[in-house]
């Protein structure tokens, strides 16, 4: 039976990928510094090795004690942590880097692994640990990745957008939830065709063990949903998965201004589409969950949770505010 070691995997994408490699007859380990509740405990096939991924001896200390035949980085958030990482796990199966849509350096449509230019990065970002490097950072992890397949080792990246499902600790998407269960009108920045690139997590979680399993060393693979859908519909979709109605209010900059807010204040607003090419990743033979039945499962486990996502975006007296003066035209 193939071991797979998940470097996080206690909480949003990891806990996923935990389930996943799991449920496909691995046996799983989870390295972490033990800080988050561990979803895992009562359960005898994961085991725990707990340890600091950037500590060189605890990393090599989770390698001879999981001898895994897949490793799965889950936080690697500097380009050194893949430096460490694919020296350390130089001769395993697969070794799966999780990137990010952020890598993208150019603002195409859309961005391709093979053809779109990635962030540059420069020594001052690579050891940054601040919002504005994020995609500098995973882009240099990534041509971490491209050298060492070179030098023999197996590994490889994945590439997600913004990511939602159960167990989303970022509570952006929570944010939208809370909005159509709590009330019947929903202010939407813009005019409501935003497009981000979403993944939902459970297909993240198997495009990492496709990834693994069908992958070639040095090759990236962006993951997303199959079909795509604007901010407005979004709203919509989780108002369909929740089984309730909702009006769709969009609004401008000068209606926002009514409640002292701006188009980027509202999560998961972007003001150029973005969007990734997931054939390459297709081809491998993954398949992504059609977006209803996952904002279904979203909308179930959000019920059950304690998120509200309210930190996440405007306060609604603001929204009523601009509801209101829209309301006069």
């Amino acid at each position: 039976m193939p071991t797979a070691l998940v470097i996080g995997g206690s909480r949003f994408i990891g806990r996923h990928a935990v389930t996943e490699f799991r449920d496909a007859g691995y046996d799983v380990a989870v390295f972490n510094r033990g800080r988050h509740e561990n979803p895992f405990a009562e359960d005898d096939a994961v085991s725990h090795v707990e340890g600091d991924r950037k500590d060189r001896t605890d990393l090599r200390t989770a390698q001879l004690s999981v001898d895994p035949d897949v490793v799965v980085d889950m936080v690697a958030y500097q380009p050194a942590d893949v430096e460490v990482a694919v020296d350390v796990f130089a001769d395993v199966d697969a070794y799966v880097y999780v990137s990010s849509g952020s890598a993208y350096g150019a603002e195409t449509i859309p961005k391709r692994e093979d053809e779109t230019a990635l962030e540059p990065c420069s020594a001052e970002q690579a050891t940054d640990d601040s919002y504005a490097s994020y995609g500098a950072r995973k882009a240099e992890g990534d041509r971490v990745v491209s050298s060492a397949a070179e030098d023999g080792v197996n590994a490889m990246s994945l590439r997600p957008p913004v990511v939602y499902g159960p167990h989303d600790y970022t509570e952006r998407m929570d944010y939208w939830l809370g909005r159509v269960l709590e009330h019947d009108r929903v202010v939407v920045p813009g005019d409501g065709t935003n497009l981000w690139h979403r993944a939902y997590v459970e297909d993240v979680a198997s495009a990492l063990r496709v990834v693994a399993e069908e992958g070639a060393p040095g090759e990236a693979y962006n993951a997303g949903d199959r079909r795509l859908v604007t901010l407005g519909e979004m709203v919509e979709v989780i108002a369909d998965a929740a089984g309730t109605d909702v009006e769709v209010v969009t609004a401008g900059a000068r209606e926002l201004a009514a409640g002292d807010l701006a188009l980027g204040d509202f999560p998961l607003y972007r003001e150029y589409p973005h969007v990734l090419d997931t054939g390459k990743l297709h081809a491998l033979g993954w398949e992504s969950t059609p977006v209803e039945e996952a904002m279904a499962r979203t909308v179930e486990e959000h019920r059950e949770s304690d998120r509200d996502g309210r930190e996440e975006g405007p306060d609604r007296e603001a929204e009523e505010r601009v509801l209101g003066v829209l309301d006069t035209f």
